[in-house]
């Protein structure tokens, strides 16, 4: 039978587990109606610790996203339409939350299915496993779940005892009420003769002897009562605290990490609405047994008995104010980060979340959250308790936001949406430090009410360091400094130290992340691209990478200093590869390519030994977001002799007026991209089209890209005498129109001697041709068109 089928023939606890594993993050509808395509693929085939399988995950998620508008597609009538709007808005808001993690969509389907398994095995007493989807992260959440469910277990044993004590307690007053009754009747015999005194006297004493033997006993017992109704909550707050140890000390502590992480282009945090649903469970059980102790105190000031249960409640009552305390303050987190470089005079946003806002009614009287900018000093103040209270470092414009809270979601968040940082106050800096390397933080603060005023409690939360700049031109260097932060810095640090010195490995796991997410590719740096880097970080020239392995690189070598004979940094060279790639060369480099990691005297040595016209991409070691052509041909003052030749850099200037495509189609000397690939079978497809023919007896100009000693050579029929053509139209199969540029014979080379390209030079040539095409069509083509 399906799984499905079973998991909605669960009753009581066992089904509200089941249905608190939905939510925004995963619909229940979603469950239900493609139960039976879910169910029937193998995500347990899926790798989650290997990244290399997120194609897998993201096929999975096109596929899923695919079915549930096809059932949207098919629903008809009156509830089929609302159905057909519900289905859709499921697909997009899955699309949106999982598409560029679709690791985690794998990982919170294969969390469902176990749980669900395991409760349908629980309730039918089956001790068969079902499936193999037993992996690290169902282990985890099942240990978590069986600790509540052993928390709820002794929540409801606490609270049984605690009605029998109340009963018994009740009873005893009865008696003691009896006792002192009897005692009333004793003291107004003494008003009788003493004839009926004595007739009367013997079976009261008897009967009070009985009811104080009787109170006394009950009282020992009522004493034990709350002795042991104590020592149960003693181990219930045990647990309660290891298990909100493992909440928010581990699972809060790993989402802020991977929080920061995606700062630096790692995947989405995710996980958020499980970790609300735990923290509401740990508030729900915490709240049950604070109302308990204090029920409990209640019953110990009815009837005071002398012993150590004063003390006892006292020092319970006190714990769970302490528990409750550290998750109320806890769990007051930044959902979405402020930007970590942050320009003055500009718009930026960021939300709050109260995690256990729903459960402990917080939002029956919505607190309003400030924002205020604070420097690195002020922030560790801040954590030491130091009175902080007026300081700040600027001036953020609306800074000031209630939260709201949202029936659908069950969350309590202020969305800052509009805040803007008006001034910045800065310190003094240290040493050779920059403005861009001074960090500062958002405070986020706030005042909660919980259970009608019972408990207040100011929360605090910092955001992740943000370095203020006021120009684009400090974007670069600022950051360098977010991102070794990101990267680097340790849990629980003193803001906001990070190491000077880290070890080569780990930079690269850092610089490889932030380039796959900048270029928005899953092609990242490969061994030979990092040993490249690292030969230009070190000045080195091993192609070992074991060489590199145990080196360590400081800021300082990161984005400080210069690299040798450059007027610029290594982090500078790095990210100027990444924009240039980003705007301009990411479907290439997706395709392979461009091997970019390549230097000079690599390039040649891959070139000699290929056929002329083999050619290669590599980004320029002597400028800022550069690319060059390297390729190999005859040597012009050397017969029978070849040569690598290099073009003068690219940059995004010159992407912008002429594509990376465009510029190797008008190269006819180009024929095969390194090692044998025919350019036109990687590049065609990105061509520019043909343009349209002339309007209105007018031809449009074309800027087209020449290198005279490599222009095609055509005999002039008229002259008997060679000049050099540059063809505008791409060689066949791609269908342009002719257009030739034709112009004498240049002396002048436009390569430099160290094989440079003058861009200056080609850009004469570019506008000689322009003023070519404006002439008449019939005099400067006439004769010329075949």
């Amino acid at each position: 039978m399906a799984v499905w089928i079973q998991a909605q023939q669960l009753q009581g606890d066992a089904l509200h587990q089941m249905q608190s594993l939905y939510g925004q993050h995963f619909p229940i509808e979603v469950r239900h109606y493609l139960s039976q395509w879910i169910e029937g693929q193998l995500w347990d085939a899926i790798d989650l610790e290997n990244p290399q399988e997120e194609f897998k995950a993201k096929r999975l998620l096109d596929s899923l996203i695919q079915e549930l508008q096809n059932k949207a597609e098919h629903q008809v009538g009156e509830d089929g339409f609302l159905l057909k709007i519900k289905l859709g808005h499921y697909a997009s808001q899955l699309k949106s939350t999982y598409d560029r993690c679709p690791l985690e969509l794998v990982r919170c389907i294969k969390h469902i299915l176990y749980t669900e398994q395991r409760l349908v095995r629980e309730a039918t007493n089956s001790s068969s496993p079902v499936g193999g989807m037993m992996d690290s992260m169902s282990q985890k959440y099942q240990q978590i779940n069986q600790a509540f469910e052993e928390l709820r277990l002794l929540t409801q044993d606490t609270e049984n005892d605690l009605r029998k004590l109340q009963h018994n307690q009740e009873y005893f007053i009865i008696q003691y009420q009896e006792s002192l009754r009897i005692q009333a009747q004793l003291t107004s015999l003494a008003t009788l003769p003493p004839a009926d005194r004595q007739l009367r006297e013997p079976a009261l004493l008897s009967k009070r002897a009985t009811v104080e033997a009787w109170l006394t006993r009950e009282a020992n017992t009522l004493q034990k009562y709350r002795l042991d109704l104590a020592e149960k909550h003693q181990k219930t707050l045990q647990l309660l605290r290891k298990q909100q140890t493992i909440i928010l000390d581990d699972e809060l502590i790993q989402w802020k990490r991977r929080q920061q992480l995606a700062g630096n282009g790692g995947p989405p945090e995710g996980g958020l609405d499980i970790l609300q649903s735990w923290c509401e469970k740990l508030a729900e059980t915490i709240w049950q047994n604070r109302q308990q102790i204090r029920r409990a105190e209640h019953l110990r000031q009815q009837l005071p008995i002398p012993g150590p249960i004063e003390e006892l409640l006292n020092e319970l009552n006190s714990t769970i104010t302490d528990i409750i305390s550290a998750l109320v303050t806890s769990t007051f987190i930044i959902e979405k980060q402020p930007p970590q470089v942050l320009k003055t005079q500009t718009k930026f946003a960021a939300t709050v979340r109260l995690l256990v806002g729903g459960k402990l009614n917080v939002h029956m009287n919505p607190p309003q959250v400030k924002a205020t900018i604070i420097s690195e000093q002020q922030a560790k103040a801040l954590l030491k308790n130091e009175n902080t209270r007026n300081d700040s470092s600027g001036e953020i414009l609306n800074n000031n936001c209630v939260m709201e809270y949202h029936q659908t979601t069950g969350t309590l968040s202020a969305h800052f949406r509009n805040m803007s940082l008006k001034r910045i106050k800065r310190s003094d800096r240290r040493g050779a430090e920059s403005v861009t390397e001074e960090k500062f933080t958002i405070l986020f603060e706030s005042q909660f009410s919980v259970g009608s005023n019972e408990l207040v409690f100011q929360v605090k939360t910092l955001s992740l360091p943000v370095v203020v700049i006021v120009h684009g031109s400090q974007d670069n260097n600022a950051t360098a400094t977010v991102l070794w932060d990101n990267a680097f810095a340790e849990p629980g640090r003193v803001p906001f130290l990070v190491p000077d010195k880290v070890l080569w490995p780990q930079l690269c796991d850092a610089i490889n992340m932030k380039y796959k997410a900048e270029v928005q590719s899953n092609r990242g740096l490969s061994e030979e691209n990092l040993v490249f880097l690292a030969q230009k970080a070190f000045s080195s020239s091993s192609n070992n990478p074991d060489d590199y392995r145990s080196m360590t690189m400081t800021w300082s070598q990161f984005n400080r200093e210069s690299l040798p004979g450059r007027n610029f940094t290594f982090w500078q060279w790095f990210d100027g590869v990444m924009e240039l790639t980003k705007k301009h060369l990411k479907p290439h480099w997706n395709d392979g390519a461009i091997l970019g990691f390549v230097n000079k005297q690599q390039a040649q040595d891959m070139l000699m030994s290929k056929p002329n016209g083999t050619f290669l991409l590599r980004f320029s070691d002597s400028e800022i977001g550069g690319i060059t052509i390297a390729w190999v041909a005859e040597n012009p003052n050397k017969a029978g002799e070849r040569m690598v030749w290099n073009l003068m850099p690219y940059t995004t200037k010159d992407f912008s007026i002429r594509s990376l495509a465009d510029r190797i189609s008008d190269l006819n000397h180009l024929l095969f991209l390194y090692p044998d690939r025919p350019k036109d079978e990687v590049f065609s497809k990105y061509y520019t089209p043909p343009l349209s023919k002339a309007v209105d007896g007018y031809v449009k100009p074309q800027i087209k890209q020449v290198v005279p000693e490599f222009a095609t050579v055509n005999p002039d029929p008229a002259s008997g005498n060679p000049t050099y053509m540059d063809q505008g139209a791409s060689p066949a199969p791609v269908n342009h129109p002719h257009a030739y540029g034709i112009y004498p014979p240049m002396s002048d080379s436009m390569l430099d001697t160290d094989g440079d390209f003058d861009l200056d030079d080609t850009m004469d040539v570019a506008r000689h041709v322009e003023e070519l095409l404006r002439r008449p069509v019939e005099s400067q083509w006439g004769g010329q068109q075949s």
